[in-house]
């Protein structure tokens, strides 16, 4: 589907409950979890839902609109935990490093910058609400693999079980995904501790 034809989709659904661009303004704020007496508010949650739906591809409908806010709390949560972790190893991103990260974005999606700046303002998400997405996304991974790089390894039986199903792939990038499952699991396991550490009230 057309991404803009999504949109009006996701905007007719936040009009149809109750959830429009403006049910939730910027005096808005009430809480809906604290995280470590972290704040996430509801503006919090409309915002990345709509944000979720359109960068996902997915029509926010009455039957799986519950789902999706679950979903996105869950999310939220982690984001949260993360951020927490992230100051916490003082991880900084450099504006070279964010642009990259967007660019690869944009090669990886059927839509261009303009196009998606436009669908954000139509449903009344700021530009830099996705920027900091992408920035949250960098930080971690810069912190796991400054934590786990060097505990990783490689053997040349994954690297040729790797290329023997894909024969294309070379030993270098068949060595970086298997580096980057280990990292992977390593990052599940880390958010996996830190929410179970986590002290969450819902409100």
């Amino acid at each position: 589907m057309n991404i803009l034809n999504r949109t009006l989709l996701i905007i007719f659904f936040f009009q149809s409950f109750g959830l429009n661009s403006n049910a939730f303004n910027a005096n808005d704020h009430r809480i809906a979890v604290l995280v470590n007496d972290q704040l996430i508010t509801s503006y919090d949650v409309v915002q990345r839902m709509k944000l979720s739906a359109i960068l996902s591809g997915i029509n926010i409908t009455a039957e799986n609109k519950n789902q999706l806010l679950n979903s996105v709390i869950d999310e939220l949560i982690k984001e949260s935990l993360k951020n927490q972790k992230i100051n916490e190893y003082d991880i900084s991103v450099s504006e070279e490093e964010y642009l990259n990260q967007e660019l690869l974005f944009y090669q990886n999606n059927p839509i261009n910058k303009d196009d998606l700046i436009k669908v954000f303002e139509l449903n009344n998400i700021k530009y830099n609400e996705f920027k900091k997405y992408l920035i949250n996304g960098i930080s971690w991974q810069k912190l796991i693999s400054g934590i786990y790089y060097r505990l990783t390894s490689t053997s040349e039986i994954e690297i040729e079980e790797i290329i023997m199903k894909n024969p294309n792939m070379s030993e270098e990038a068949a060595r970086e995904l298997i580096v980057q499952k280990q990292l992977d699991l390593k990052s599940n396991k880390m958010i996996r501790d830190l929410v179970n550490e986590a002290t969450i009230e819902y409100k």
